[in-house]
C-alpha cells in the first residue's frame, strides 16, 4: 500500500476539570490538520491510519446527538468501504471511550481503551507503544495537557512509529472557558509541530511556553477585574514553576504594587530587569507603578 503513515494518539477526558483533548505524533506532515478533533462538553476524536479528517467532526456530531462512543464509531464507519484501513479513538466528556483498529491497518496496529481515555497506533514498533501510553496517562499527575504529552513521550520512548517522527499536535478544550477567556472560545490548548526531527520534544517545549502564557492571561483577567491579590496568586503559581521568567516577574511586580506591597513589588521588578533589560523602558511608563514613581529605590532600578 503506497503512502503509509504511522501514527500514535490518545483521546482523553478530565471530568473534574471539564476538559477533553487529543495528542498525536506521526511520520506525516502536519498531522494536526487531520487527526485531532475535540469539542468542550462533547468529547474528542482521533482519526488516523488511512485517516479521514471528516470522520472527526462526524464523530463529534454523533456524540452531541447522544450516541455512545461505540455507536458513534459504528455510524461513522458504516458506509465506509475503506474502514478496514481506518483507526479511530473516541471519548466523551463524561469519560466513556471506544476505539477501532481495522484489520487492514499496517502492523503493528492496535489500541487500548481505559477509564476516560483511548490510545491507538499503527505502524508501531510493537504493542509496548500503546501500553506505555496508557500507563503514562494513568500515572502522570496534573492537568490534562500534561498527561497527554506524557503519553506521547512514553510512546516515543517505547519505540514509537517504526517509520520515525515528523509532526505532532495537542488540542484541549474546556467547558466554560469561552466565558472566562478574552478569546471567547473553549479551546484552551492548540499546539502544532508540523515538521520537526523530534516533534514530541518540541511539543513539550511549546506546552511549557503555553503554560506560562496561560497563567499570565488568567492573571491578567483578574487584574482587569481589580482583583490584584488574585492576579498575584496566579502569577506566583507560575513563578514556582518558572522562577526566572522575566515577564512573570514583571507582572508579579505590577500586581504587588497595585496591592500596595512595596517591598515585594520592588524585589520582583529588580529581578525582572536584571534578567531582561527590555523591561526597563516599559517599567518607566507603566501606570501600574504610579504609586512608586517617586520612590528612590524604584527610580534606581529603572534608571530615572
Amino acid at each position: 500500500m503506497p503512502f503509509l503513515r504511522g501514527t500514535y494518539s490518545i483521546v482523553a477526558a478530565d471530568r473534574e476539570a471539564g476538559e477533553v483533548g487529543v495528542a498525536v505524533q506521526s511520520k506525516y506532515f502536519c498531522v494536526g490538520g487531520v487527526v485531532p478533533w475535540a469539542r468542550a462538553g462533547v468529547g474528542a476524536v482521533a482519526t488516523q491510519a488511512a485517516g479521514v479528517a471528516a470522520f472527526g467532526p462526524a464523530g463529534l456530531r454523533e456524540l452531541e446527538a447522544g450516541a455512545s462512543p461505540q455507536e458513534a464509531l459504528e455510524r461513522v464507519l458504516a458506509a465506509d468501504e475503506g474502514r478496514a484501513t481506518r483507526q479511530l479513538g473516541i471519548v466523551t466528556a463524561a469519560g466513556e471511550a471506544a476505539a477501532w483498529t481495522g484489520e487492514g491497518c499496517s502492523e503493528w496496529a492496535g489500541h487500548i481503551v481505559g477509564d476516560g481515555f483511548a490510545v491507538q497506533g499503527n505502524i508501531l514498533a510493537g504493542p509496548a507503544v500503546v501500553e506505555e501510553m496508557a500507563r503514562a496517562f494513568r500515572d502522570t499527575p496534573g492537568p490534562l495537557a500534561e498527561r497527554l504529552v506524557a503519553a506521547l513521550e512514553a510512546a516515543q520512548a517505547a519505540g514509537g512509529d517504526k517509520r520515525g517522527q515528523q509532526s505532532a499536535a495537542l488540542v484541549v478544550e474546556r467547558t466554560g472557558a469561552a466565558a472566562d477567556r478574552r478569546e471567547g472560545i473553549d479551546r484552551v490548548v492548540d499546539l502544532r509541530v508540523d515538521d520537526h526531527e523530534q516533534p514530541v520534544l518540541e511539543i513539550r517545549r511549546l506546552l511549557e511556553i503555553h503554560t506560562r502564557w496561560d497563567l499570565m492571561m488568567r492573571a491578567y483577567s483578574r487584574h482587569v477585574a481589580g482583583d490584584y491579590n488574585g492576579a498575584n496568586a496566579l502569577t506566583e503559581e507560575g513563578l514556582r514553576r518558572y522562577p526566572d521568567d522575566p515577564l512573570l516577574l514583571y507582572n508579579a511586580a505590577c500586581y504587588e504594587a497595585l496591592a500596595g506591597n512595596r517591598e515585594r513589588a520592588l524585589e520582583r521588578l529588580r529581578r525582572s530587569c536584571e534578567l531582561d533589560e527590555t523591561m526597563l523602558p516599559m517599567a518607566r511608563g507603566d501606570e501600574d507603578f504610579a504609586t512608586l514613581r517617586e520612590d528612590e529605590e524604584f527610580r534606581s532600578i529603572v534608571g530615572v
